[in-house]
């Protein structure tokens, strides 16, 4: 079994893979967040790719996009409710109103949300969230469909970046994100990089694809490469 530091290595990554889990109760051996509530909820992003493990609960996640997608019924009291920031956002033409309803949710509310770095096997995740370059999202997403978890026509999803939560655990499919500007600025993605989302349930069986889908591709490479010699030969 391929572990998460081996594909991080075999593809370059900046950031480890992390886990998100949904539940309904803490995980067990998982200590709660202990930090000021966040603007937003891909903040815990962040925290996990750090290194950090912990779960959330609903008051921690200041987003009320972030509570939507994630079906937060309980979310306690964001700066702004959903229909504050839409307005904000319609009339600074970032949205159209009717965009909302097609932004994927949770099917259903959590009580608590768990963050890890995926290699600390802290518990169970519905999806496993990785940041990385397209041409190494593309390698990713080659693994993702020879284990079985993706489709060879992709969802791709604009904004919010928040939505793979719930587009592949609701699906069971690996999905691209291309973030959103309030998830660049929370969590620091560079302009350089998207998102992947795999099943949490298939990503042993993803990592373990990686090294051959990586392998792969090196020989296609040099086989295109010998190609373009020969035709301008």
């Amino acid at each position: 079994m391929a572990s998460s530091s081996s594909v991080k290595e075999l593809l370059s990554l900046r950031v480890p893979p992390i886990a998100i889990g949904m539940f309904s109760k803490p995980p067990s051996g998982v200590e709660r967040y202990t930090g000021e509530p966040v603007p937003s909820g891909c903040s815990f992003w962040a925290s996990a790719q750090s290194g950090l493990t912990f779960y959330a609960q609903p008051e921690d996640h200041l987003c009320a996009v972030g509570s939507y997608t994630h079906n937060m019924a309980g979310a306690e009291a964001a700066p702004l409710d959903l229909q504050d920031t839409v307005e904000f956002m319609v009339e600074n033409h970032y949205l159209e109103e009717k965009d909302v309803l097609t932004i994927p949710t949770l099917e259903a509310s959590p009580n608590v949300v768990a963050y890890a770095p995926v290699d600390a096997q802290a518990f169970e995740p519905d999806v496993v969230i990785l940041a990385a370059e397209p041409s190494r999202a593309m390698l990713l997403f080659e693994a993702s469909v020879r284990a079985g978890a993706g489709d060879p026509a992709a969802t791709i999803l604009g904004r919010p970046g928040c939505a793979a939560v719930p587009q592949t655990a609701n699906t069971g499919r690996s999905a691209f994100s291309f973030g959103c500007i309030g998830n660049r600025t929370y969590t620091g993605l560079p302009d350089t990089e998207m998102y992947i989302s795999v099943p949490g349930k298939n990503w042993d069986a993803v990592a373990d694809a990686v090294e051959e889908i990586v392998n792969a591709n090196a020989a296609m490479e040099g086989y295109h490469r010998q190609t373009l010699l020969a035709e301008d030969s």
